[in-house]
């Protein structure tokens, strides 16, 4: 630890005080306002991730659906795997390499889609909301360069 780190030294361990402790309540906070603000749509913020992007992208492999919205393989075939079971999304065989699978949006998930990424504001808005304008921008900041 850096010289002056007053926490570093004195061997009072608090758990309140550890990264990752503080990014897993955060976490909890941002979950349960997702939730609460998406609850027409029924969707986890996993699977709003992919539909966003999907949304974006239009039709894209598996595994760069999963790297577009940092799951590991196990994730986002799960993800799929319960977008394809409500009709949310396609997936098909990439003709030109039959070991890819290529995924899209359905009607119906363009629909879902265009119904709640409208509320996406209003969950970092409201998980934002205990900080000022100019610590939001500073948080988010410094989110991005550990991400």
């Amino acid at each position: 630890m850096a010289a002056g780190d007053d926490d570093a030294d004195d061997g009072d361990y608090r758990l309140e005080d550890q990264v990752g402790f503080l990014l897993r309540c955060a976490h909890q906070r941002a979950s349960s306002i997702f939730q609460e603000v998406m609850a027409e749509g029924g969707l986890t913020p996993t699977q709003f991730s992919a539909l966003v992007r999907l949304r974006d992208a239009d039709e894209i492999s598996q595994n760069q659906l999963g790297r577009l919205t940092a799951m590991d393989p196990a994730t986002i075939q799960g993800v799929i795997r319960r977008l394809v079971e409500r009709q949310l999304i396609h997936r098909r065989a990439d003709p030109g390499d039959k070991r890819r699978t290529l995924v899209r949006l359905s009607p119906a998930g363009r629909r879902l889609t265009d119904t709640v990424v409208p509320h996406g504001p209003v969950v970092s808005e409201r998980t934002l909301a205990p900080l000022s304008p100019q610590e939001k921008r500073v948080f988010l900041a410094l989110l991005r360069r550990l991400t």
